[in-house]
C-alpha cells in the first residue's frame, strides 16, 4: 500500500517561498514607487485644491461684469446674471467641485479686476476667489501682483460701434480728432490715441454707449464681443464696424496671484476643451454669442471655437478620471 503524505514537500515549500518574495518585492516596490512619485512628481488634484485654499471652502466668490448684454448683465429686478462669462464662472466653479448654490456672483469694475475687489449689495468691497470678467490678458496686467491669468477662454477683437447713421467706418483714422468714448482702462487706449482720436474715458461701457445714443460722442471702441450685445439690443440705432484691427484680445480668468488655482481652472479648461462629451462650452457660446452675429455684421462677434489650452501636469492613477 502506498502512504501519501498529507504534507507538502519540501522542494514545494521552497517553491512557495520564493514566489511569495517575489510577490513581497514586487508589493514593497509598487508602495516605495508610489512614494517616490507621490514626493517629486506632479501634484494630484486633491494636492492642488488644498495649496489653493478650497478645502472645506463653503461658498467661491466671482467677482463678473454686470452691464454687458450677452456676456455678463445683470437683471435689475431679479439680481440675477446672466451671459457667456456667467456660464464660464459656473463651468470653472462646477469642476472646482462647487454647485450653483455655493457660488456667490459680485459685480466688479474694470480697474478692480487687478485687485481682486468686487462690490456687495450693501456697497462693501470684498476679495474675491476669481475674476470671469472680459480680462484680456497682456504682458503688462500679467506682471502685476495680483494677477496671474488662466489660459484664455475666449478670442475677440477690437471694434466700433456708432449711430445707425454714421458713414462707414473703415479705421480708426476714419475718426481722427472725432470724440470716441471707451472704458478707462481698456486696451483700446493705445490704439486710439495713435489714431489721433478725442479720446473720451468712462469706468463702464454703459456709460459710453449712452453717451454715443445721446450724440455726445460720435462713437465707442473697446472689444466686439462686449459692444455685440448693445448692438444685438438695439439695431436700428447702432451700427458695428471691422475697423481691420490685428489685435487679438484673449479673456482669461484671474486667480489673484494663487498659482495653485489657476492650474486647477486650467484644468477645467483642459478637460472642457478635449472632453467630446463636455458641451457647456459650446452651449454657452451658441446661447448669448451666436445669436448675436447677424446684426453684427460685418464685425466678427468672436471666435467660435473654445481656444487650446496646455495639458496641466497632474499626478493621476489609472483610475481617476484622465484630462
Amino acid at each position: 500500500m502506498t502512504v501519501v503524505s498529507r504534507w507538502p514537500s519540501r522542494r514545494s515549500v521552497m517553491r512557495a517561498l520564493r514566489v511569495g518574495a517575489v510577490v513581497l518585492v514586487v508589493v514593497v516596490a509598487g508602495a516605495a514607487g508610489a512614494v517616490v512619485v507621490s514626493r517629486v512628481g506632479p501634484p494630484s488634484r486633491q494636492e492642488l485644491m488644498e495649496r489653493a485654499g478650497l478645502i472645506g471652502k463653503r461658498q467661491l466668490l466671482i467677482g463678473v461684469k454686470d452691464d454687458q448684454p450677452g456676456l455678463a448683465l445683470r437683471d435689475p429686478q431679479t439680481g440675477q446674471f446672466t451671459g457667456f462669462d456667467i456660464d464660464m464662472a459656473y463651468l470653472v466653479a462646477a469642476d472646482l467641485g462647487f454647485r450653483r448654490s455655493e457660488v456667490t456672483l459680485l459685480p466688479i469694475e474694470s480697474e478692480d479686476r487687478s485687485k481682486m475687489q468686487a462690490r456687495t449689495d450693501s456697497d462693501r468691497f470684498v476679495t474675491v476667489d476669481l475674476v470671469v470678467a472680459t480680462y484680456s490678458i497682456t504682458p503688462q496686467r500679467e506682471a502685476l501682483p495680483l494677477v496671474s491669468f488662466s489660459a484664455p477662454y475666449l478670442y475677440t477683437e477690437q471694434s466700433v460701434i456708432t449711430r445707425a447713421d454714421h458713414p462707414s467706418v473703415q479705421s480708426l483714422d476714419d475718426l481722427r480728432g472725432r470724440p470716441v468714448c471707451t472704458i478707462a482702462t481698456t486696451t483700446s487706449q493705445e490704439p486710439l490715441d495713435d489714431a489721433g482720436v478725442q479720446r473720451v474715458s468712462r469706468q463702464q461701457i454703459t456709460e459710453c454707449v449712452d453717451a454715443l445714443v445721446r450724440g455726445e460722442v460720435d462713437a465707442v471702441e473697446t472689444d466686439a464681443a462686449i459692444l455685440a450685445g448693445f448692438v444685438n439690443a438695439d439695431p436700428e440705432h447702432l451700427r458695428h464696424h471691422d475697423i481691420g484691427l490685428a489685435i487679438q484680445e484673449a479673456y482669461g480668468i484671474n486667480t489673484g496671484g494663487n498659482e495653485e488655482l489657476r492650474d486647477l481652472v486650467n484644468l477645467a479648461l483642459y478637460e472642457s476643451r478635449h472632453d467630446p462629451a463636455d458641451q457647456r462650452w459650446e452651449d454657452a457660446f451658441d446661447r448669448y454669442l451666436r445669436p448675436e452675429q447677424p446684426a453684427n455684421l460685418p464685425q466678427q462677434v468672436a471666435v467660435d471655437q473654445q481656444p487650446t489650452v496646455a495639458k496641466v501636469a497632474v499626478r493621476q492613477w489609472p483610475w481617476e478620471r484622465v484630462g
